[in-house]
């Protein structure tokens, strides 16, 4: 689970319904079916317009990328790929086979399989780049669709609140029960305002951010496959590979290049 998700969900909701009870509101209050049913049903069916059934059925996959924390050690796949590039220079790419066989990250075992039946290094570079396409555009298409619930639910909002306007100025018998009916109505504006803000585009952005994070992994292992299957040094490979690190180079390190002659 990742928690800064989950944590800032509750601290959002803390947040604004603390803030609202501070000032002596009841949450009670707060809870309107009737516009929860306008501004949520309105939004889906909105959304499910928007996209086909291919992509909508993609909600679930998209809420675990948003929810579930997937480690990511690229020091580790570096030191793996950087293994491997050893073995095959003094034993020959074959000698990868079974490991490639037993790996459990699906893109990096296509690539070395490819490497092992000796495909050649131009086609093996497009093949997988087709591959971090598709995932690429996958997780746009998710976070697309939370962004587009994010755009209808404060208009679906307006259009509750009008609603219930609407039916305010229709029953102006009772001018004492023009207050609480309007502050309901003006419930279904708080509603899209709120779930757009702090829950559509919020994991909309998450989805995107956890994207990248996918496709820069997957940049990593290309170039050392693509580096193990030319039979490059391993340390040059390593170095290669470093600078897809987001860790600068701490001051002692880079002295210590600048005095072996190399430069980061």
């Amino acid at each position: 689970m990742d928690l800064t998700t989950v944590l800032g969900l509750v601290l959002g909701l803390v947040g604004l319904v603390g803030g609202y009870m501070w000032d002596g509101g009841h949450i009670s209050s707060l809870i309107i079916p009737s516009a929860m049913l306008i501004v949520f049903g309105g939004t889906f069916g909105a959304v499910a317009i928007s996209f086909p059934l291919s992509i909508l059925a993609k909600i679930p996959k998209a809420l675990g990328i948003a929810f579930k924390e997937v480690k990511r050690d690229p020091g580790a796949t570096i030191d793996e790929l950087v293994d491997m590039a050893t073995i095959a220079r003094r034993e020959g790419v074959l000698a990868l086979e079974q490991r490639a066989q037993e790996h459990t990250n699906p893109f990096l075992k296509d690539g070395l399989l490819m490497v092992v039946d000796g495909t050649d290094p131009e086609l093996t570079r497009q093949i997988l780049e087709l591959e971090m396409d598709a995932i690429e555009h996958q997780v746009n298409n998710m976070s697309k669709v939370f962004e587009a619930g994010g755009g209808y639910a404060p208009t679906m909002g307006i259009i509750g609140t009008v609603m219930g306007l609407i039916h305010v100025l229709g029953n102006l018998d009772d001018p004492s029960s023009l207050g609480p009916a309007i502050a309901v109505a003006f419930t279904a504006t708080l509603y899209g305002v709120m779930s757009a803000n702090l829950v559509y585009l919020p994991i909309a952005n998450k989805i995107k951010v956890r994207g990248k994070e996918m496709v820069s992994e997957m940049e990593l292992m290309l170039e050392g496959i693509l580096a193990l299957q030319a039979g490059e040094n391993p340390q040059l490979i390593k170095k290669k590979l470093n600078s897809f690190l987001h860790d600068k180079p701490t001051k002692k390190v880079v002295e210590e290049d600048v005095d072996n002659g190399t430069e980061r």
